[in-house]
């Protein structure tokens, strides 16, 4: 058993996985900061100076100032708030991640295959490499 995760340890997309979570994880701390510093405030601001964590709906009836003072005192609410900021988040971020796999997909992109055809010089119709003969003009060509 000890020889069998040895192998599956070894094997090179288990590694490049570890080093994927990794690398996530760091780019995720970079992402949720830029949101949250960057972000969120001129959109809060663009709302009317909302801060969308202090967003909270009372069931306690007291009334609290806000919703530290709330959890401060340990009153029921709903932090409507900081799931509307996590949502926000989240899209932000997953829109920036979408748009970075786009871009590195268009780098990456495969070679176009070579071609299977040439074109016959009489007739110029596509034939296949290995034709000796036109399909359109019946014309003889050589072999590529």
């Amino acid at each position: 058993m000890l020889r069998e995760f040895k192998e599956f340890i070894a094997r090179g997309n288990v590694i490049d996985l570890a080093i994927a979570v990794v690398i996530g994880a760091a780019f995720g701390k970079i992402i949720t900061s830029f949101v949250e510093g960057v972000l969120m405030p001129p959109i809060g601001l663009l709302l009317g100076n909302v801060d969308f964590t202090n967003l909270f709906i009372d069931l306690s009836g007291q009334r609290p100032v806000s919703l530290a003072d709330a959890q401060l005192k340990g009153l029921p609410v709903i932090a409507y708030g900081m799931f509307l900021n996590d949502v926000i988040n989240f899209v932000i971020i997953a829109f920036v991640i979408f748009l970075i796999i786009k871009s590195v997909n268009r780098l990456r992109a495969a070679p176009p295959p070579p071609p299977n055809t040439k074109d016959c010089p009489y007739c110029l119709t596509a034939i296949p490499l290995e034709a000796t003969r036109c399909a359109a003009c019946c014309s003889d060509v050589a072999a590529a």
